[in-house]
């Protein structure tokens, strides 16, 4: 999978997710995805790759980035909750999906109850 593609799959999940928004405040290169204002989803280039940086629990990030070579520590962001998945031969869809969703659901269960748009646990991205 190529890092547009990467990026396109990643926007058509959030698009499906209950309260997101998206914004570029940062600078034009920079698209931010949020829930209840809170970040749980960056798209970037770096250096001429497509990438995303999403949240990660620490035990599956690591374990991630020990599986995939396309993922790595997050980009100026902290190193232990945060990946950065770039296209490659690795990555597909279903995994970009989940990577994505799981993001979404850890800032999720983070929010008090009364400002979540979507029960954590029991969220899933619509088939």
């Amino acid at each position: 999978m190529d890092g547009e593609e990467l990026q396109k799959i990643a926007r058509d999940v959030t698009a499906e997710l209950p309260g997101t928004d998206q914004e570029h405040r940062l600078d034009p290169d920079w698209e931010l995805h949020k829930v209840a204002g809170k970040v749980f989803m960056l798209m970037t280039d770096m250096p001429g790759r497509p990438v995303l940086i999403l949240k990660a629990d620490p035990d599956d990030a690591t374990a991630l980035r020990e599986r995939y070579p396309d993922i790595t520590p997050g980009y100026h962001m902290n190193k232990t909750h945060w990946i950065t998945v770039q296209g490659g031969d690795t990555i597909d869809d279903k995994l970009v999906e989940e990577l994505v969703t799981d993001s979404y659901r850890l800032v999720v269960a983070g929010l008090p109850k009364s400002r979540r748009p979507a029960d954590p646990h029991t969220c899933n991205h619509p088939a």
